[in-house]
């Protein structure tokens, strides 16, 4: 009976040494989880970037006029909508235009 309690207390043993030393924990479980407006931030972000890309790509001649067209627009109306959401979630009017610097009609420099 001794030898049977012994055994069953050593493979306790390392059933607790293996799960402390083997098993790793998965990185997700330490990141912070992330806002619904952190969410928002991230993904108006990403669409100002895609839409400099495409204006890129489209200067350099890989989109036709039509596809540059419905893809911007497509993209806007994403940024749209995650504007609008974002100022239902803080409660503040934000203004594309107030981000942008204006623009002199006749020479597109900076004013």
């Amino acid at each position: 009976m001794g030898v049977a309690i012994g055994i069953a207390c050593g493979a306790l043993l390392l059933g607790v040494l293996a799960f402390l030393f083997l098993i790793r924990t998965d990185p997700a479980d330490l990141a912070p989880h992330r806002s619904r407006l952190d969410q928002l931030l991230e993904r108006r972000d990403a669409i100002y970037e895609n839409l400099r890309d495409l204006r890129f790509e489209h200067r350099a001649g890989k989109f036709s006029q039509g596809d540059y067209d419905e893809t911007r627009q497509m993209l806007e109306r994403e940024a749209a909508r995650v504007l609008a959401e974002i100022e239902t979630l803080t409660g503040t009017a934000s203004s594309v235009a107030g981000r942008r610097a204006p623009r002199n009609a006749g020479t597109g420099e900076a004013k």
